[in-house]
């Protein structure tokens, strides 16, 4: 692999990959560090008995020659291993890949992208013609390093962006993509797909003599496709059935694979597509409306399982859709504010391409028996009853943003996080466990951290805050407070330094291979057998009050910077929970919030607390200054 490559420009820079086999493995805490964090995380959301319970089981599951320990023994075997570059190589697999509920909503998350004055087949053109071009440089290995200031990012997920798919699986999915053992190497595929009215369409954007489509090209294709698709809407269509519970899906796959040879020749097809590009045949009559189609769109028009689903509606407006499992946000926000960024006039000439003509499409034919037509009704309809399961929101503050924070003199995450926590409490009269993304792409094969956001510091600032007996003085100083320990956490989150995942995976190696910790010969391996209860003592610790409570989430939230897309946001990930996919961009806060049907009053409340918490905190900061 070379260290650098000459650009379409002949300018020479840094290849895509070259820091990839330097860069610092993610850390792996000490049991010890890892024991004490995680009472220092959990305790502010316990009372006192559920402290000494916790505590109690900790004690059993990291006592000197128990299962912990072993545990994280085997852990650190893994680590060291030549081939082993994170010891995150097998818990993030299991972590997406191994989820069982439908990913559509559940897992998949999305962009909405800012606006721009051109009709459905020309912005669908440009998107897919764009995204063509990234693919073209990343297959010569030019698209730049991403730097955190002058710290290289790994680069390593940009290998997911295409030609990657999820596949169902029972017990577990997989990830058929490029780059891989089984396919070495970028992928060779010449098609897309495009998706209209249900009807799945492959469209070639290479010529089978290695020549890009030009723009035009891809825009002629768009609209013939178009056209080929009007009319009735297709209701038997297959892509139904990636909304189905994942091990439901892996069986009426392999059904639908069995069906006819034209079947798996198309599942290869769809599998194999660099992305997809779904043109949906509605106009949205508002930002939620478009937000909540590129979520849970009308399933029929997807393909849940594709890495890249570029979604483009009937007047313009468009937006992605991810499937999660090899891609996170900061890599999706390198990939669309470049595709956005692109001058049509030099895209042509910068990917080679050149006017052959309208490109050659097919429409996709899929033999379904009886058996076949009732799993894509009972999948539609139940995707149907999940979508109304759900309750979104936007919120927006377009007077002031990150730069009006920042000249307070505080972190705009931390001021961000700040506002939740008091505005949930002040919604439901309790401060609750708090999830947010910290990513960690400094390291190989980095992605993120779990971030438990309440400390207490939050616990003193929202009481400081809500007491009518404290001074101004007093509540600027427990509100800074609040926001330095948020802003000390998320650094040592970004270091990997946390509780949360290592004791997750001490958890996943146990589950997987429970006869190399409990009793029998493959028990002494590791240094002296435990008996079965003696590890299911040590297990409690997965039961207690501060495992559970620290990960109950009242509010899921993750933040996505970028001058290009207007909304970016997920579903809720639990009961009572609410989701919060916020942008703090210089001059503005958008926010995309979900929760479970039935929470309507809470949610409505929530982004009322929400807004006066952040214009009151506001002017706490401002008359500190005045």
């Amino acid at each position: 692999m070379s260290n650098s490559t000459v650009n379409t420009a002949g300018e020479r820079q840094e290849g895509t990959f070259v820091y990839e086999e330097t860069l610092p493995k993610v850390p792996l805490p000490e049991l010890s560090v890892t024991k004490e964090k995680f009472i220092e995380w959990c305790s502010p959301l316990l009372s006192e008995a559920e402290l000494n319970e916790t505590k109690k089981a900790l004690e059993a599951f990291t006592n000197h020659g128990g299962l912990g320990e072993k545990l994280h023994g085997a852990l650190q075997e893994f680590d060291a291993h030549k081939d082993t570059k994170s010891w995150l190589d097998v818990f993030w697999p299991s972590r997406y890949l191994g989820r069982r509920d439908p990913i559509a909503l559940n897992a998949n998350f999305f962009f909405l992208f800012r606006h721009e004055e051109l009709n459905q087949a020309e912005r669908a053109a440009k998107i897919a013609a764009s995204a063509l071009n990234y693919k073209l440089l990343l297959d010569k290995e030019e698209i730049p390093v991403a730097k955190l200031k002058d710290t290289p990012l790994s680069m390593d997920q940009v290998k997911y962006l295409f030609s990657a798919t999820r596949i169902p699986g029972d017990p577990q999915d997989t990830l058929r993509s490029f780059y891989s053992d089984a396919q070495p190497g970028p992928s060779t595929a010449r098609h897309i797909l495009v998706f209209s009215r249900a009807k799945i369409y492959v469209l070639d954007v290479v010529a089978e003599n290695g020549t890009p489509h030009s723009y035009a090209d891809i825009k002629a294709g768009m609209v013939a496709i178009l056209e080929a698709s009007a009319g009735e809407r297709d209701e038997k269509s297959v892509g139904h059935l990636t909304t189905m519970r994942r091990a439901e899906w892996a069986k009426a796959r392999e059904v639908l694979k069995s069906a006819s040879f034209q079947n798996k020749d198309n599942l290869d097809l769809i599998e194999t597509a660099l992305f997809s590009i779904n043109l949906d045949d509605i106009t949205p009559a508002s930002e939620l409306e478009a937000c909540d189609n590129l979520l849970h769109g009308g399933s029929g028009n997807r393909w849940y399982d594709t890495a890249l689903q570029l979604i483009v509606f009937e007047n313009g407006m468009a937006g992605i859709n991810i499937e999660h499992c090899g891609l996170d946000g900061t890599t999706i926000l390198n990939f669309v504010d470049t595709i956005l960024d692109c001058d049509l006039d030099g895209l042509d000439a910068q990917m080679g391409a050149e006017t052959q003509g309208t490109p050659s499409f097919q429409k996709l034919e899929f033999k379904l028996t009886s058996e076949l037509d009732g799993i894509v009704s009972k999948a539609a309809e139940d995707f149907k009853n999940l979508r109304q399961t759900t309750i979104t929101r936007t919120y927006d503050l377009p007077e002031w943003g990150g730069k009006h924070i920042k000249s307070l003199g505080m972190s705009p995450d931390a001021f961000a996080q700040c506002a939740m926590q008091l505005a949930h409490y002040r919604t439901k009269g309790f401060i609750g466990a708090t999830y947010e993304s910290i990513a960690t792409r400094q390291y190989c094969r980095g992605r993120t951290e779990a971030m438990r956001t309440v400390t207490p510091e939050v616990f003193k600032f929202v009481e400081t805050i809500e007491s009518s007996n404290a001074s101004q003085d007093e509540k600027i100083k427990a509100f800074r407070e609040a926001a330095t320990k948020h802003v000390e956490r998320a650094k040592q989150c970004q270091q990997g330094h946390a509780p949360e995942q290592h004791l997750w995976e001490l958890q996943n190696i146990y589950n997987r291979n429970p006869e190399l910790f409990a009793g029998g010969f493959m028990g002494k391996i590791l240094g002296g057998k435990l008996s079965k209860d003696d590890c299911e003592n040590a297990l409690k610790l997965f039961e207690s009050p501060g495992w559970i409570k620290m990960r109950q989430d009242s509010l899921s939230t993750s933040s996505a910077p970028s001058p290009t897309i207007l909304y970016f946001g997920f579903g809720s990930t639990g009961p009572g929970c609410i989701g919060v996919g916020y942008l703090v961009r210089s001059d503005v806060i958008n926010c995309y919030l979900s929760t479970a049907q039935g929470e309507e009053e809470a949610l409505e409340s929530f982004i009322k607390h929400y807004d006066l918490a952040l214009r009151e905190l506001s002017n706490l900061l401002e008359s500190e200054i005045s």
